[in-house]
């Protein structure tokens, strides 16, 4: 009897050492788990910047301006953090009849918006979206 003295200390001790080992491993998992939480969340705020940011050059430059770009115009949205590229497409119309008498021309434009995110702006996210902006030609 006198030589198991210690052994319930020792015993207690091995089993503490392990639920430390296990307890340390499920706070680095959940620490992982929020990291990669908020980064989704980054993604997807990234994403509605974006289409804010091309709903807002599509509503700056509506008419006249869409109608006539014939080079290449980028904006910068600072209160978005985006980057917006208007780019006219070369490319016929999708419609090809007349409007009441009047030819019907029409003008495409390819809107790209870029938004960083993340830790050091490391993650970039582009969203391209094509507009066709039809108007009467007169004739």
């Amino acid at each position: 009897m006198n030589k198991q003295k210690g052994m319930v200390l020792f015993l207690s001790l091995i089993v503490l050492i392990i639920m430390t080992v296990i307890g340390v491993a499920l706070a680095v998992n959940s620490n992982q788990s929020m990291k990669m939480a908020g980064a989704g969340s980054e993604r997807i705020e990234a994403m509605t910047a974006a289409h804010g940011a091309q709903d807002r050059a599509i509503s700056l430059n509506e008419g006249a301006t869409l109608i006539n770009l014939t080079n290449t115009l980028v904006t910068n949205d600072a209160a978005l953090g985006v980057t917006n590229t208007l780019e006219p497409v070369a490319s016929g119309c999708q419609r090809k009849e007349k409007a009441h008498g009047a030819s019907i021309g029409c003008n495409r434009i390819d809107i790209s918006s870029t938004a960083v995110f993340g830790r050091n702006d490391l993650g970039q996210l582009t969203v391209v979206v094509g507009i066709e902006q039809e108007f009467t030609t007169g004739s």
